[in-house]
Formats: structure tokens, sequence, C-alpha cells
């Protein structure tokens, strides 16, 4: 008597394969790359007047070395206390001359305000790790996005960034300039 030869039903199989590759699809999470949400400012008009000098009081030094140290104003400072840093720089709570000076102006639908002279000097290494980079550009935005919060919530009872009216955006920005002059990478502390 003949044996017969059992045969496995392999039409089922490609549905099988196909459903598992849609799961992996669907369950796998992908590494999103960081980066950092920034308008680029409009070409300088080559017929505009040179820009006024900056006071030296008025800027912020912030330099990342090739080992990512942290100097602000010469000092080895902590990413952690970046933002607050740059916020008692900004606001200059105390009128401290060493610190940026504020001008009164008069800014629409908020009304007269102290509005800081301070520029935001970044500078880094060619070293520099893009991880250290990115950190301190939030930092530094958000010490600035924390005063506008502070501006907004003080004249309009909102946040800064749940404001939809483009008049009292403006008027904010106005009041809370981001002035971050960032040079060319170059060498700060030497060679590896």
């Amino acid at each position: 008597m003949a044996r017969m030869n059992p045969e496995i039903n392999a039409g089922s199989m490609a549905d099988i394969a196909f459903l598992l590759l849609i799961f992996f699809l669907v369950t796998t999470t992908m590494d999103v790359d960081q980066g950092i949400i920034r308008m680029l400012p409009p070409p300088i008009d080559p017929n505009a007047p040179p820009p006024p000098p900056v006071r030296e009081r008025n800027v912020f030094v912030v330099l990342v070395d090739q080992f990512d140290r942290l100097l602000v104003e010469g000092q080895i400072t902590r990413i952690e206390d970046l933002r607050s840093q740059t916020k008692d720089f900004l606001l200059n709570p105390n009128n401290d001359p060493n610190m940026s000076e504020k001008r009164l102006e008069e800014v629409e639908n908020i009304g007269e305000v102290e509005v800081s002279r301070g520029v935001i000097s970044l500078q880094n290494d060619r070293g520099t790790s893009y991880e250290m980079y990115i950190s301190v550009q939030n930092e530094l935005a958000a010490a600035v996005n924390e005063i506008r919060n502070d501006v907004a919530r003080q004249h309009f009872g909102r946040r800064f960034s749940e404001l939809t009216d483009e008049a009292l955006i403006t008027a904010v920005r106005q009041a809370v300039p981001m002035q971050i002059s960032e040079a060319e990478p170059k060498d700060i502390g030497g060679g590896r």
C-alpha cells in the first residue's frame, strides 16, 4: 500500500506574512530627529543703513566649547541654569548696570512697557555636539518664551502660545523681542 505524503497548504502563508509585516510596521516606533523651530530673518537690504552699535552691557555672551562646556559671561555654567540666567539678564529686575538696559516704549494693545535692549550672543565651537547645541538653543528660546508668557498673562489673561489674534501676538513680540545673535562656529578652545 502506497503511503501518501502529507502536504502543508502554503496558500495562506503569504497572507500571514503580509499581516505580520503590517503589524510590525504599525507597532514599530521610529526615532524622531530633534530640530529647532525658528524663522530665519529676511535677507538684509543692501541699501539699509547699518544697525546701531550694541552697548557691551546689552550683550549676554554664551559660549559652548568643543567639550560641550557652557560658558555664560565667562563663567562655566550648567545647562539647567542657563534659562534663569538668561531671564535675569533680559528682565534686569534690579536695574543692574552690568545687565541689559530697558527702554520705555509704547506698544500697541499693551501700552507703555519696559523693553529690554539685551542681545544674546551665542558662539559654538566646531566640535560642539549637536545635542548640546540643541539644548542651548532650546533653553535660550524657552527663557524668552517664559517672559512672553508672563507679559501675555499680565495683559491678555492667556499664555503667549494660546494667543490667536495676530495683533496681540505682535504686541507681545514687540514687548519681548527674541534677539539671538549666532556667530559662525569656530575653534573656541583649541584642537582636540
